[in-house]
């Protein structure tokens, strides 16, 4: 297999395609496509493994991350966490790199999808060839839904580019809706039904995952300025009918244990609607020391804290090189995830307690014993042992006294920081070669939990809080298991108010990189963070529900009318 290097042009951006281990194909790098490239099957299937590979830029580096989980009422910058992009403040302006990373990243692989979509190879057959083409406009679809999340009205390319221009305008935001849902209902039309269907490769877009993204399209487009009538409507609908008629007939059902969603070597589960695909092979994954803002899963790295410099302990490939670009909020963690009883997702969602992995650093008692030492300790024995636990954090309060009765560090909640809290363990990886390496597991995009809630919000939303129920208490049930009382968990219609059912969200997506969009297209952003987020909530000012236009985009603009940027930026 070899590496292909594809220069592609797109708006005003020069953006280098590396990808895939799916095809071979032996070409020399080009400082353009032409459309005859797309019209061989050879060269129509790499482009389509490029676009697919270009969601490694997306979801995996801590650039997209940094946009999406902390600087919400979720988490806070952790102790190596961005300075000014998730803390509002005035380090956060137009030239952000992560920003314009993102930006470009989604119009190189647009373009990409465009040349396909343009350009099907006459050798197919027509089904064949639907399919192929209902892939591109799923990609597309996505690239293009991140892109007005994000800025708004944006530059809306319908047609491949291969050549560069000098100048480019802003489509109203309600273009790009228009052009994102028609690319899914024919996608929806063209692909196979569900992940789990024979001959479908993982990663790959089916029917479920395009009517999946649609109800949360139609959602999202809900709650802005380019809402229609029937959004919330459109937005149930489509869930439901994925919920209630695709999924059963595809093998789609939410598993039993919350815990097993996000189990190590499980993401093809039942649950799951659509990933990205990660790889061992380097040449395909990442550059071999890892990028952090190239195609690498550094998600494993992203939530680890400072563990490794606790007595007892070192850094080690069970417990991930701590980055620690987030860090749970208090609300996150004692308020959202109170309940622990019924509710066992808390368990399920962080690491708590660290096992003693260097003999080197494990700690003496001192002489003479602390008060309420316990039985056994003596002045200058060690501690615990290599295997016993060095660190715990209970997640309640506990005296000086109380804590002086373990034998490791305990840390209750009022000792958190920015460097040691609870960490999020979804995307853990404990296969990786070694303790630096990035995650080559696939990341969870979408699946079927969160249709369930856009399903209830939708209902909600519309008016029908008692028909939003159901779905909500189908999430709330399955969160019990395997020792929590289910009934305990289900709720009524008087209930339900946005706030509750975006708490719901935080209790079972929490880290799943959708935190900042689901408070921006709900209005909550402002209100929130400034409840939550000790990081933002003096800096956050309402211009912050959308991203600044990069300044690179403006600078490039040198032909026709100058490209507005986003107000207050």
């Amino acid at each position: 297999m070899k590496r292909i290097s594809i220069y592609l042009y797109s708006c005003l951006f020069l953006g280098l395609i590396v990808t895939s281990c799916k095809k071979t194909l032996v070409e020399a790098p080009k400082s353009t496509l032409t459309p005859a490239f797309f019209t061989t099957t050879q060269g129509f299937m790499s482009g389509l493994t490029a676009a697919y590979a270009g969601f490694r830029t997306i979801w995996g580096p801590d650039t997209y991350f940094e946009m999406t989980v902390p600087g919400t009422d979720e988490f806070i910058a952790g102790n190596d966490g961005n300075n000014g992009l998730v803390k509002y403040n005035s380090n956060f302006n137009t030239a952000d790199g992560i920003v314009a990373g993102i930006w470009k990243n989604c119009y190189t692989y647009i373009n990409t999808c465009n040349g396909l979509i343009d350009n099907a190879p006459a050798g197919l057959d027509d089904a064949t060839k639907a399919s192929l083409i209902g892939e591109a406009k799923f990609l597309r679809a996505n690239y293009y839904f991140i892109l007005v999340q994000f800025w708004g009205d944006v530059t809306l390319n319908k047609s491949f580019q291969a050549t560069p221009t000098t100048s480019a305008t802003r489509a109203p935001m309600a273009d790009v809706y228009t052009f994102i849902i028609q690319d899914l209902k024919d996608a929806i039309a063209a692909l196979p039904v569900g992940p789990l269907t024979n001959g479908v490769q993982p990663g790959r877009a089916t029917k479920a995952a395009a009517e999946h993204m649609l109800a949360k399209v139609y959602l999202t487009r809900a709650g802005s300025s380019a809402k229609q009538a029937d959004d919330y409507k459109n937005a149930y609908t489509n869930a439901i009918d994925l919920i209630t008629n695709v999924a059963p007939g595809a093998g789609i059902k939410l598993q039993q244990d919350f815990g097993k969603v996000f189990a190590e070597g499980n993401e093809s589960n039942s649950e799951i609607l659509w990933t990205v695909q990660h790889t061992t092979t380097l040449a395909y994954n990442g550059s071999p020391t890892q990028n952090n803002s190239g195609p690498d899963n550094l998600l494993c790295h992203l939530f680890a804290p400072k563990y490794e410099v606790q007595p007892g302990m070192q850094r080690s490939t069970l417990y991930g090189r701590p980055y620690i670009r987030a860090v749970p909020t208090h609300w996150l963690t004692d308020t959202v995830f109170k309940e622990r009883v019924n509710d066992q997702r808390y368990n399920k969602t962080f690491q708590t307690m660290w096992l003693c992995n260097n003999a080197a650093s494990i700690p003496n008692w001192p002489n003479p014993l602390p008060a309420g030492a316990p039985a056994g300790a003596q002045p200058g024995a060690p501690k615990f042992t290599v295997g016993d636990t060095a660190i715990w954090m209970p997640g309640y309060d506990m005296t000086s006294s109380q804590i002086a009765g373990y034998r490791y560090q305990v840390i209750p909640p009022g000792k958190y920081s920015i460097a040691l809290s609870p960490a999020m363990i979804k995307y853990f990886d404990t296969k990786r070669p070694d303790q630096n390496s990035p995650s080559s597991r696939p990341i969870i995009i979408y699946r079927l939990a969160e249709t369930y809630l856009i399903a209830a919000e939708a209902l909600y939303m519309d008016g029908r809080a008692a028909d939003a129920v159901p779905y909500i208490n189908a999430v709330r049930e399955r969160a019990a298991y395997p020792s929590g009382n289910a009934a305990a968990m289900d709720i009524t219609a008087d209930k339900i108010t946005l706030d509750f059912i975006l708490d719901e969200r935080s209790r079972e997506l929490c880290g799943e990189l959708v935190r900042w969009l689901d408070l921006a297209r709900t209005g909550k952003l402002l209100e929130r963070v400034k409840l939550h987020n000790t990081d933002g909530k003096s800096n956050i000012k309402p211009f912050h529900v959308l991203r600044p236009i990069p300044q690179t985009q403006i600078d490039a603009t040198i032909t026709g009318t100058p490209y507005p940027q986003n107000p207050g930026w």
